[in-house]
């Protein structure tokens, strides 16, 4: 599936234009199956205005303070693991080439948890997701809820039998650096 991404700029005199009007691909990674990830826009540092409505992509999954990331994530049913006879460690470094970061994040003992510097803010489009707290403290979300997350460990579980799809808007944050919890 494609997703249309049209986004704004300025001219040179600094009037409000179209920049681009695209269709974005879905991008999947081998080590995830299932997964999807539909980067619409990324930026590695605050924005300044009136600008061309040029990207600034963050190098990372994850953006560093002040940068962003939209995107539409789309989570299957139930958790598959690669394909056999996957050649895990080329596939180690797609995930890494195509998602940077992300995996550097995630708990090895605890599949999906995490913690990143950022404050996310998310809007569930399709399904149902459980939202897991580090506590154990499990929300259920449907289509239509919304949560934002302050940068605080937690996993995203579904057990809904049917995938998720999630808009989420990642802002990076300044603070002490994660550690991975056991």
């Amino acid at each position: 599936m494609k997703i249309r991404n049209v986004v704004t700029g300025h001219d040179e005199q600094g009037h409000a234009k179209v920049v681009q009007d695209r269709q974005v691909d879905m991008t999947s990674v081998t080590l995830m199956p299932g997964m999807g990830f539909h980067m619409l826009w990324s930026t590695a540092r605050l924005p300044h205005f009136p600008d061309r409505g040029e990207q600034d992509p963050s190098p990372t999954y994850f953006p560093p303070a002040g940068g962003t990331r939209f995107l539409v994530f789309t989570i299957p049913a139930q958790r598959v693991p690669p394909p056999e006879g996957t050649d895990l460690a080329a596939a180690r470094r797609e995930a890494d080439a195509v998602l940077p970061g992300l995996l550097e994040k995630m708990e090895p003992k605890n599949p999906g948890m995490h913690r990143s510097l950022t404050i996310d803010f998310i809007y569930i489009l399709e399904g149902e997701i459980v939202l897991e707290l580090d506590d154990g403290c499990q929300t259920i979300l449907r289509a239509g809820d919304s949560a934002v997350q302050n940068g605080t460990r937690h996993a995203w579980r579904n057990q809904s039998g049917a995938p998720c799809k999630m808009l989420v808007c990642l802002v990076g944050a300044e603070g002490a650096e994660p550690t991975c919890s056991v």
